[in-house]
Protein backbone atom coordinates (compact mmCIF):
# COMPACT_ATOMS: atom_id res chain seq x y z
CA UNK A 1 0.00 0.00 0.00
CA UNK A 2 1.15 3.94 -0.32
CA UNK A 3 -0.28 6.55 0.21
CA UNK A 4 -1.48 7.66 -3.15
CA UNK A 5 -3.48 4.55 -2.96
CA UNK A 6 -5.06 4.30 0.83
CA UNK A 7 -8.17 4.50 0.89
CA UNK A 8 -8.50 5.02 4.56
CA UNK A 9 -6.27 7.09 7.05
CA UNK A 10 -6.70 6.56 10.96
CA UNK A 11 -6.02 8.63 13.56
CA UNK A 12 -4.63 7.28 16.59
CA UNK A 13 -4.56 9.39 19.61
CA UNK A 14 -1.36 8.84 22.25
CA UNK A 15 -2.03 11.31 24.71
CA UNK A 16 0.50 10.62 27.25
CA UNK A 17 4.02 12.09 28.26
CA UNK A 18 5.09 9.24 30.67
CA UNK A 19 8.31 8.45 28.51
CA UNK A 20 9.38 12.41 28.18
CA UNK A 21 11.37 14.61 30.13
CA UNK A 22 9.03 17.59 30.60
CA UNK A 23 5.12 17.18 31.20
CA UNK A 24 2.66 18.66 28.16
CA UNK A 25 3.57 16.20 25.11
CA UNK A 26 -0.13 14.50 26.50
CA UNK A 27 -1.88 17.76 24.78
CA UNK A 28 -0.26 16.68 21.46
CA UNK A 29 -3.24 15.20 19.93
CA UNK A 30 -5.81 17.75 20.61
CA UNK A 31 -3.38 20.39 19.56
CA UNK A 32 -2.77 18.44 16.13
CA UNK A 33 -6.94 18.15 15.58
CA UNK A 34 -7.47 21.74 16.70
CA UNK A 35 -4.45 22.57 14.07
CA UNK A 36 -7.01 21.02 11.66
CA UNK A 37 -5.00 17.69 10.52
CA UNK A 38 -7.61 15.54 9.21
CA UNK A 39 -9.14 18.16 7.13
CA UNK A 40 -5.90 19.03 5.83
CA UNK A 41 -5.36 15.08 5.24
CA UNK A 42 -8.76 14.72 3.23
CA UNK A 43 -7.88 17.75 1.16
CA UNK A 44 -5.19 15.03 -0.51
CA UNK A 45 -7.86 12.35 -1.55
CA UNK A 46 -7.42 10.08 1.86
CA UNK A 47 -10.84 9.34 3.83
CA UNK A 48 -9.50 10.01 6.95
CA UNK A 49 -11.63 8.40 10.44
CA UNK A 50 -10.18 9.48 13.74
CA UNK A 51 -10.53 6.62 16.34
CA UNK A 52 -10.18 9.16 19.38
CA UNK A 53 -7.68 8.93 21.81
CA UNK A 54 -6.63 5.38 23.25
CA UNK A 55 -7.03 5.66 27.22
CA UNK A 56 -4.13 4.78 29.27
CA UNK A 57 -2.47 5.13 32.99
CA UNK A 58 -1.71 8.18 33.73
CA UNK A 59 1.62 10.02 34.72
CA UNK A 60 2.69 9.20 37.65
CA UNK A 61 5.92 11.34 37.56
CA UNK A 62 8.40 9.70 39.47
CA UNK A 63 11.94 9.14 39.19
CA UNK A 64 13.67 6.25 37.71
CA UNK A 65 13.72 2.96 39.42
CA UNK A 66 16.59 0.10 37.98
CA UNK A 67 17.76 3.05 35.24
CA UNK A 68 13.57 3.39 33.57
CA UNK A 69 11.61 6.08 34.33
CA UNK A 70 8.01 5.34 34.66
CA UNK A 71 8.90 1.82 32.85
CA UNK A 72 5.38 0.09 33.51
CA UNK A 73 2.97 2.74 32.40
CA UNK A 74 5.52 2.89 29.09
CA UNK A 75 4.54 -0.55 28.46
CA UNK A 76 1.05 0.11 29.01
CA UNK A 77 0.85 2.42 26.45
CA UNK A 78 3.01 0.94 23.56
CA UNK A 79 0.92 -2.32 23.98
CA UNK A 80 -2.49 0.11 23.28
CA UNK A 81 -1.16 1.30 20.41
CA UNK A 82 0.71 -1.76 19.35
CA UNK A 83 -2.46 -3.76 18.91
CA UNK A 84 -4.25 -0.26 17.47
CA UNK A 85 -2.01 0.43 14.36
CA UNK A 86 -1.47 -3.32 13.88
CA UNK A 87 -5.61 -3.53 13.78
CA UNK A 88 -5.76 -0.93 11.21
CA UNK A 89 -2.91 -2.23 9.09
CA UNK A 90 -4.75 -5.18 9.04
CA UNK A 91 -7.62 -3.51 7.32
CA UNK A 92 -5.13 -2.05 4.82
CA UNK A 93 -5.32 1.35 6.69
CA UNK A 94 -2.85 4.09 6.84
CA UNK A 95 -2.20 4.67 10.52
CA UNK A 96 -0.99 8.22 11.74
CA UNK A 97 -0.30 7.83 15.56
CA UNK A 98 -0.65 11.12 17.33
CA UNK A 99 1.51 11.69 20.27
CA UNK A 100 2.42 11.85 22.98
CA UNK A 101 6.20 11.53 23.70
CA UNK A 102 8.12 9.47 21.14
CA UNK A 103 8.38 6.38 23.17
CA UNK A 104 5.34 5.15 21.83
CA UNK A 105 7.29 4.66 18.70
CA UNK A 106 7.88 1.67 19.85
CA UNK A 107 4.69 0.32 20.10
CA UNK A 108 3.94 1.92 16.48
CA UNK A 109 6.75 0.39 14.81
CA UNK A 110 7.11 -2.76 16.11
CA UNK A 111 3.08 -2.88 14.75
CA UNK A 112 4.54 -2.03 11.02
CA UNK A 113 7.72 -4.72 11.88
CA UNK A 114 5.31 -7.36 12.69
CA UNK A 115 2.94 -6.72 10.53
CA UNK A 116 5.54 -6.57 7.37
CA UNK A 117 7.34 -9.89 8.50
CA UNK A 118 3.40 -11.36 8.51
CA UNK A 119 2.70 -10.24 4.74
CA UNK A 120 6.32 -10.42 3.21
CA UNK A 121 6.99 -6.64 2.78
CA UNK A 122 10.17 -5.17 3.23
CA UNK A 123 10.31 -2.05 5.86
CA UNK A 124 11.67 1.32 5.23
CA UNK A 125 11.58 3.69 8.96
CA UNK A 126 12.58 7.32 8.21
CA UNK A 127 13.39 8.43 11.83
CA UNK A 128 12.94 12.31 12.10
CA UNK A 129 14.85 13.50 15.24
CA UNK A 130 17.43 15.66 16.92
CA UNK A 131 18.12 12.64 19.07
CA UNK A 132 19.61 9.57 18.00
CA UNK A 133 16.93 7.44 20.76
CA UNK A 134 19.57 4.43 21.06
CA UNK A 135 20.01 5.29 25.01
CA UNK A 136 19.88 2.43 27.21
CA UNK A 137 19.21 1.99 31.01
CA UNK A 138 23.36 2.00 31.40
CA UNK A 139 23.95 4.77 29.22
CA UNK A 140 21.24 7.16 29.40
CA UNK A 141 21.73 9.99 32.51
CA UNK A 142 18.02 10.20 33.22
CA UNK A 143 15.99 6.93 32.72
CA UNK A 144 13.74 8.75 30.15
CA UNK A 145 12.19 5.85 28.34
CA UNK A 146 11.46 8.76 25.00
CA UNK A 147 15.51 8.41 24.18
CA UNK A 148 15.44 4.52 24.19
CA UNK A 149 12.62 3.45 21.95
CA UNK A 150 15.62 3.07 18.66
CA UNK A 151 17.72 0.71 20.98
CA UNK A 152 14.46 -1.26 22.01
CA UNK A 153 13.76 -1.67 18.90
CA UNK A 154 17.09 -3.17 18.16
CA UNK A 155 16.90 -5.54 20.87
CA UNK A 156 18.49 -3.33 23.82
CA UNK A 157 16.00 -2.41 26.61
CA UNK A 158 13.66 -4.26 29.42
CA UNK A 159 12.12 -7.40 27.95
CA UNK A 160 8.71 -6.08 28.86
CA UNK A 161 9.34 -4.10 25.81
CA UNK A 162 10.81 -6.00 23.58
CA UNK A 163 8.11 -8.52 23.72
CA UNK A 164 5.46 -5.85 22.44
CA UNK A 165 6.83 -6.56 18.85
CA UNK A 166 6.75 -10.55 18.54
CA UNK A 167 10.29 -11.15 17.16
CA UNK A 168 13.54 -9.17 18.53
CA UNK A 169 14.82 -7.47 17.58
CA UNK A 170 12.07 -5.86 15.57
CA UNK A 171 14.50 -3.97 13.24
CA UNK A 172 17.86 -4.44 11.92
CA UNK A 173 20.38 -1.63 10.74
CA UNK A 174 19.31 -1.90 7.02
CA UNK A 175 15.71 -0.76 7.61
CA UNK A 176 16.18 2.37 9.62
CA UNK A 177 17.74 5.84 8.47
CA UNK A 178 18.05 8.59 10.62
CA UNK A 179 17.63 12.18 9.67
CA UNK A 180 18.03 15.31 11.34
CA UNK A 181 20.56 14.42 14.42
CA UNK A 182 22.08 16.63 16.50
CA UNK A 183 22.07 15.66 20.08
CA UNK A 184 24.06 12.27 21.30
CA UNK A 185 25.29 11.30 24.30
CA UNK A 186 28.86 10.40 24.74
CA UNK A 187 28.34 6.88 24.85
CA UNK A 188 24.80 6.68 22.93
CA UNK A 189 27.39 7.96 20.22
CA UNK A 190 29.72 4.87 20.53
CA UNK A 191 26.61 2.88 21.01
CA UNK A 192 24.88 3.93 17.63
CA UNK A 193 28.63 3.56 15.76
CA UNK A 194 29.11 -0.11 17.33
CA UNK A 195 25.63 -0.97 15.80
CA UNK A 196 26.45 0.43 12.16
CA UNK A 197 23.06 2.30 11.84
CA UNK A 198 22.31 5.08 8.79
CA UNK A 199 22.42 8.63 10.46
CA UNK A 200 22.19 11.50 8.46
CA UNK A 201 23.09 13.69 10.71
CA UNK A 202 22.88 17.70 10.58
CA UNK A 203 26.46 18.07 9.54
CA UNK A 204 26.13 16.02 6.78
CA UNK A 205 23.01 18.36 5.69
CA UNK A 206 24.69 21.26 6.31
CA UNK A 207 27.16 19.98 3.66
CA UNK A 208 25.55 17.60 1.10
CA UNK A 209 21.88 19.73 1.23
CA UNK A 210 19.00 18.47 2.21
CA UNK A 211 18.23 17.06 -1.29
CA UNK A 212 21.38 14.60 -1.38
CA UNK A 213 20.38 13.24 2.23
CA UNK A 214 17.22 12.32 1.43
CA UNK A 215 17.88 10.68 -1.68
CA UNK A 216 20.31 8.61 0.22
CA UNK A 217 17.55 8.14 2.74
CA UNK A 218 15.07 7.29 0.66
CA UNK A 219 17.68 4.96 -1.64
CA UNK A 220 16.28 1.77 -2.51
CA UNK A 221 12.67 1.86 -1.93
CA UNK A 222 10.13 0.12 -4.54
CA UNK A 223 6.61 -1.10 -4.69
CA UNK A 224 7.69 -4.28 -1.57
CA UNK A 225 8.83 -1.90 0.44
CA UNK A 226 6.07 -0.36 3.66
CA UNK A 227 7.59 3.33 4.27
CA UNK A 228 7.40 3.85 8.01
CA UNK A 229 7.82 7.92 8.88
CA UNK A 230 8.49 9.05 12.87
CA UNK A 231 8.32 12.57 12.63
CA UNK A 232 9.57 13.95 15.88
CA UNK A 233 8.10 17.39 16.07
CA UNK A 234 12.10 18.36 17.79
CA UNK A 235 13.75 17.44 14.36
CA UNK A 236 12.66 21.21 13.35
CA UNK A 237 14.78 24.02 14.52
CA UNK A 238 13.02 25.55 17.52
CA UNK A 239 13.32 29.04 15.78
CA UNK A 240 10.54 27.57 13.71
CA UNK A 241 8.96 25.45 15.94
CA UNK A 242 9.25 26.39 19.81
CA UNK A 243 6.55 23.71 21.12
CA UNK A 244 8.67 20.89 21.91
CA UNK A 245 10.29 20.00 25.83
CA UNK A 246 13.71 19.14 24.33
CA UNK A 247 14.77 21.89 21.69
CA UNK A 248 18.11 21.46 20.32
CA UNK A 249 19.14 24.49 17.99
CA UNK A 250 20.37 24.09 14.40
CA UNK A 251 17.77 21.59 13.11
CA UNK A 252 16.12 22.24 9.48
CA UNK A 253 14.69 25.32 8.49
CA UNK A 254 11.22 25.40 7.04
CA UNK A 255 12.11 24.96 3.54
CA UNK A 256 14.78 22.30 4.29
CA UNK A 257 11.60 20.44 5.76
CA UNK A 258 9.48 21.05 3.28
CA UNK A 259 11.80 19.25 0.92
CA UNK A 260 12.43 16.39 3.40
CA UNK A 261 8.53 16.12 3.50
CA UNK A 262 8.25 16.60 -0.56
CA UNK A 263 10.75 14.21 -1.51
CA UNK A 264 9.09 11.40 1.09
CA UNK A 265 5.49 12.41 -0.93
CA UNK A 266 7.20 11.66 -4.31
CA UNK A 267 8.01 8.05 -3.39
CA UNK A 268 4.14 7.30 -3.09
CA UNK A 269 5.23 5.13 -0.49
CA UNK A 270 4.54 6.35 3.22
CA UNK A 271 2.37 3.55 4.58
CA UNK A 272 2.49 4.72 8.07
CA UNK A 273 3.19 8.21 10.07
CA UNK A 274 4.30 8.81 14.15
CA UNK A 275 3.69 12.37 14.28
CA UNK A 276 5.19 12.95 18.39
CA UNK A 277 6.95 15.52 21.18
CA UNK A 278 4.57 17.92 20.21
CA UNK A 279 4.00 19.41 23.59
CA UNK A 280 1.71 22.72 23.61
CA UNK A 281 2.84 23.51 27.16
CA UNK A 282 6.09 25.07 25.29
CA UNK A 283 4.33 26.82 22.01
CA UNK A 284 3.24 29.85 21.35
CA UNK A 285 -1.01 30.11 20.20
CA UNK A 286 -0.31 26.67 18.54
CA UNK A 287 2.35 27.60 16.08
CA UNK A 288 4.14 24.52 16.15
CA UNK A 289 1.13 22.05 16.11
CA UNK A 290 -0.11 24.39 12.86
CA UNK A 291 3.50 24.05 11.40
CA UNK A 292 3.58 20.01 11.56
CA UNK A 293 0.09 19.56 10.19
CA UNK A 294 1.82 21.83 7.27
CA UNK A 295 4.92 19.22 6.51
CA UNK A 296 2.55 16.62 7.29
CA UNK A 297 0.06 17.83 5.07
CA UNK A 298 3.61 18.13 2.38
CA UNK A 299 3.88 14.04 3.16
CA UNK A 300 0.62 13.27 1.31
CA UNK A 301 0.89 15.45 -2.08
CA UNK A 302 1.12 19.13 -1.05
CA UNK A 303 3.85 20.46 -3.24
CA UNK A 304 5.71 24.20 -3.25
CA UNK A 305 6.64 22.85 -6.83
CA UNK A 306 5.56 25.70 -9.34
CA UNK A 307 7.42 24.76 -12.69
CA UNK A 308 6.55 22.58 -15.18
CA UNK A 309 7.73 18.81 -13.55
CA UNK A 310 10.28 17.26 -15.25
CA UNK A 311 10.00 14.55 -17.91
CA UNK A 312 12.05 11.35 -18.22
CA UNK A 313 14.74 11.72 -21.39
CA UNK A 314 12.91 8.93 -23.26
CA UNK A 315 9.47 11.30 -23.04
CA UNK A 316 11.40 14.24 -24.21
CA UNK A 317 12.68 12.86 -26.91
CA UNK A 318 9.60 11.12 -28.04
CA UNK A 319 7.90 14.51 -27.67
CA UNK A 320 11.10 16.86 -29.39
CA UNK A 321 10.40 13.94 -32.59
CA UNK A 322 6.85 14.70 -32.87
CA UNK A 323 7.72 18.43 -32.79
CA UNK A 324 9.60 17.79 -35.65
CA UNK A 325 6.83 16.01 -37.61
CA UNK A 326 4.50 18.65 -36.82
CA UNK A 327 6.97 21.22 -38.64
CA UNK A 328 7.94 18.79 -41.44
CA UNK A 329 4.16 18.24 -42.33
CA UNK A 330 3.19 22.24 -41.97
Amino acid sequence: MNARAAKVAALIGAPTDVGASERGASMGPEALRVAGVQRRLEGHGLHVVDRGNLAGPGNPWQPPAAGYRHLPEVVQWNRLVHDAVLAELRHDHLPVLLGGDHSLSLGSIGAVARHCRQSGRKLRVLWLDAHADFNTSELSPSGNLHGMPVACLFGFGPQELLAIAGDTPALTPGCLRQVGVRSVDPGERRFVHEQGLDVFDMRYVDERGMRATMEQALAGLDADTHLHVSFDVDFLDPAIAPGVGTTVPGGPTYREAQLCMEMIADTGRIASLDIVELNPAFDVRNRTASLAVDLVESLFGKSTLMRRPERPADERRDATARGGERRVRH
